[in-house]
């Protein structure tokens, strides 16, 4: 059995995914913790693009050596692999980092016929939007926050084909945000207007 790639993101009701820090720790308690450090026990290699690796090593180093309440977390990022996208080369002093050699689909469909844990991203909308577009990610994680940020990069951009998802799971905190977890709809459904009619009570 091939790993999965699963990918988790913070998303607003407008399906704003740029600058989480904005608007996203209001919502931020118990539950969406366990959610968040779920997604990651069973994970051994995380991907990241430039700028969300660059966000990551600047602040969770500092937290692992600093041994606050979310230390425990940040060494567990920290022994993971991390494997960073960019089209310059880089520099990366986060211990187990490495800059991909080959584009998203070649990297991930290469790791994905290893055997290991499960391969996961946070953020990194470039690299999620990759791996849509590839069929290469099996579970997409969205939490979606009760607010219209009104502003920012959308997770989904234009462009063609569509991408088919199909709900494999759904939860409401209690602050209001629903965890939503899509995987790919190989059998999406079909219809049109006449079979849309049909369905009407008389």
């Amino acid at each position: 059995m091939s790993r999965k790639i699963n990918a988790s993101l913070f998303i607003s009701l407008d399906g704003v995914v740029e600058a989480p820090d904005q608007w996203h720790f209001p919502y931020f308690d118990d539950e969406m913790g366990a959610a968040v450090g779920a997604s990651l026990n069973t994970t051994d290699v995380m991907l990241f693009g430039r700028v969300t690796y660059d966000s990551f090593a600047g602040a969770w180093p500092g937290r692992e050596a600093a041994g606050g309440d979310d230390a425990g977390f940040a060494k567990q990022l920290g022994d993971m692999r991390k494997i960073v996208f960019s089209r310059g080369r880089l520099d990366l002093e986060w211990r187990n980092s490495e800059q991909a050699h080959g584009d998203v689909a070649e990297v991930a469909a290469a790791l994905k016929s290893e055997p290991g844990g499960d391969i996961s991203l946070s953020g990194s909308v470039s690299v999620v939007r990759q791996l849509l577009a590839a069929g290469l990610l099996d579970e997409l994680h969205l939490l979606v926050h009760p607010i219209a940020v009104r502003k920012g990069m959308r997770l989904f951009d234009e462009g063609e084909p569509s991408i088919p998802l199909k709900l494999l799971t759904s939860r409401t905190f209690t602050t209001g945000v629903l965890h939503l977890v899509y995987g790919p709809d190989t059998a999406p459904p079909t219809g049109g207007y006449e079979e849309a009619v049909a369905t009407l009570p008389e």
